[in-house]
């Protein structure tokens, strides 16, 4: 009696976990920020995008397949030429996603590997087609509207795949080896004219301080010729008071300085 409870036990164990194997085979879960697009064994992709949360399928029929919708960052690294013919590297970031109502024609004519398969193709021609509008040297003094260019058309392109582009950005911008030297003398060359210029000016400044000077020594010899020719000796007379006055002055200051009477010999009371 007792070996047949056992069996029966066994028995409904035995279903229980092959239920239980049937029922966990037939869920799936989509995590946050993700869609599943469903292939059928009979009739292939379906166009129902699941969203996220715990769902039933049929097993061994179906099978989901989970896409990231959350915004990812990608370089592209790409090296083209500019309208002057000069070699520039250039790496582009980008933030996309996948349009979600469109990930079972994703699925079906790009793959999984979408980004890998599509983003770095259509960055790359992109890029050469926007570059090649502009010089060198508008690619750096003109980087905001480059980057702009490349945003609207990339944007516009990525779409018809069925990607949305939330951010591009240039992140690096360099030139071959005889451009980035040509510019560094280039550099050189306008600051040293800028030396020499101004060497010139300060000389220019000078030449004419010196005039002003000159004729300002000759404008005053000539008002005290004048003066002399009018007061005769008397202006001479006036200036060597003037002189004294300010002599006397000057020492008058100084601790140093002892006036003697004349005539007279006050150090020590020393007899005449």
């Amino acid at each position: 009696m007792a070996a047949k409870v056992f069996e029966s036990i066994g028995k409904f164990g035995l279903a229980l976990a092959i239920a239980g194997g049937v029922v966990n085979s037939a869920l799936y879960n989509v995590d946050a920020g993700h869609r599943a697009v469903i292939f059928d064994r009979f009739r292939g992709v379906q166009d129902i995008v699941v969203g996220e949360g715990t769902h039933f399928l049929i097993p061994w029929v179906q099978k989901p397949i989970i896409f990231d919708c959350r915004s990812r960052p990608r370089n592209v690294p790409v090296i083209t030429g500019s309208k002057d013919l000069q070699n520039v590297n250039i790496t582009l970031r980008i933030l996309f996603r996948p349009v979600a109502s469109q990930l079972p024609r994703i699925f079906t004519s790009i793959g999984e590997d979408y980004d890998e398969r599509v983003l770095p193709s259509i960055t790359t021609e992109i890029l050469k087609s926007v570059v090649a509008r502009f010089d060198a040297g508008e690619l750096i003094t003109q980087r905001e509207l480059v980057s702009r260019q490349v945003s609207d058309d990339l944007t516009e392109r990525a779409a018809t795949f069925g990607l949305i582009l939330d951010d591009v950005s240039l992140t690096h911008l360099t030139f071959g080896k005889e451009f980035t030297e040509a510019v560094e003398a280039k550099q050189v060359a306008q600051q040293e004219a800028e030396r020499a210029r101004f060497v010139v000016e300060k000389a220019e400044q000078q030449k004419k301080a010196a005039i002003i000077s000159a004729e300002g020594d000759s404008k005053a010899a000539e008002l005290i010729a004048n003066s002399l020719a009018t007061a005769g000796d008397g202006l001479i007379e006036l200036r060597k008071l003037e002189a004294a006055e300010d002599i006397a002055y000057q020492l008058s200051r100084s601790r140093n300085i002892t006036y003697l009477p004349a005539g007279q010999s006050v150090l020590l009371q020393l007899p005449q």
